[in-house]
């Protein structure tokens, strides 16, 4: 039973060490939901071009919309004028990253993972904009879902929204997605030891090929797959090829090629999947190239960027299980039989 036991131990470092900068992200989510919201990106991202691709990438890169949950604001923006450059770049960008993602991965990874994962975002989402209007011809239309509509009461309604969707539809839009990934990097780290897979994963265009090959049809938010990259990193992966499943596994998934497809052309799909893909590979070979053992070491440890006070990330530990788990609850319910 050893294993059950550095199971456990391996879990709670993970989440102990992603629970503060993930509240805060939630928080920062909800604020951004109530006065940013999906109908207001619509108002400010119709038209096309380059401009338009470039201002789509701009907005997407901070929303915290998953790979499917972004599929129906890109349906709306494409109804309300957007171009097929506007719309693609939006579809890239938005998943790769979140307010709450880049939070939590500053804690668990550092900075320069951050620096990288924004820079791959923004870039990806401009360039597959950019030649989408180029190679790409009008897509059929789609019928959008329905959209909330941005909050007119006082401060009081919209903190309220806010912490709301911060704190309890957020979680259940990822809670998922974010507890696979913690008890799979648990799992990892109890059955496998640290360093194992340094000779078969370390650096070079083979690893990176191998985490595209996992990370483009996995369905997991750009939240839940920052402790499986740590994960990697800590059985001997390279800091590249993890940022490779960082970038590919939260922007794509094979649940919803079908629907893209229908929403901005089969060519644009393709031109974003070769987008994603480049620009991947792309970023995890320069961030090989440049001082990879010390970012290796900062990620391995998590703990660099990390408050100090053992009482605040066990707190936050706790309250972020919590919040998970009730996220999860409902769902399971509502399929229950009644008594």
């Amino acid at each position: 039973m050893s294993w059950l036991f550095d199971f456990g131990l391996a879990f709670w470092d993970v989440l102990r060490h992603m629970a503060p900068y993930l509240l805060f992200g939630f928080l920062m989510a909800g604020l951004l939901s109530t006065w940013i919201s999906p109908a207001r990106v619509e108002r400010h991202l119709g038209g096309r071009g380059f401009r338009a691709s470039l201002r789509a990438s701009l907005w997407g890169v901070p929303l915290p919309l998953c790979s499917c949950g972004v599929i129906p604001v890109a349906a709306a923006l494409r109804r309300h004028g957007a171009g097929r450059g506007a719309t693609v770049s939006f579809l890239t960008s938005t998943p790769q990253t979140g307010v709450d993602s880049i939070l939590a991965t500053y804690g668990l990874l550092g900075p320069v993972f951050v620096l990288y994962r924004v820079i791959t975002a923004f870039i990806s989402g401009v360039l597959a904009g950019w030649l989408t209007e180029i190679v790409s011809p009008p897509p059929t239309e789609a019928t959008p879902a329905d959209l909330p509509t941005p909050s007119h009461g006082k401060w009081p309604t919209r903190l309220a929204e806010s912490l709301r969707y911060g704190f309890v539809v957020l979680p259940r839009a990822i809670g998922r997605s974010v507890l696979l990934g913690l008890l799979l990097a648990g799992l990892l780290g109890a059955l496998i030891p640290m360093g194992a897979l340094e000779d078969k994963l370390g650096a070079g265009l083979g690893p990176k090929l191998f985490m595209m090959a996992v990370g483009i049809p996995l369905y997991i938010c750009s939240t839940g797959s920052i402790p499986m990259a740590l994960a990697f990193i800590r059985l001997g992966v390279s800091p590249g090829p993890a940022l490779v499943f960082l970038t590919t596994g939260p922007a794509t998934n094979a649940a919803t090629f079908t629907t893209m497809s229908h929403l901005i052309g089969r060519r644009a799909v393709a031109v974003y999947l070769g987008v994603i893909a480049v620009s991947a590979l792309a970023a995890g070979t320069l961030l090989d190239h440049w001082t990879p053992a010390s970012l290796t070491a900062t990620a391995e440890a998590g703990r660099g960027m990390l408050i100090t006070w053992p009482w605040f990330y066990d707190g936050s530990a706790v309250i972020l299980l919590l919040l998970l788990l009730h996220a999860l609850w409902p769902r399971r319910s509502r399929g229950a039989p009644a008594a």
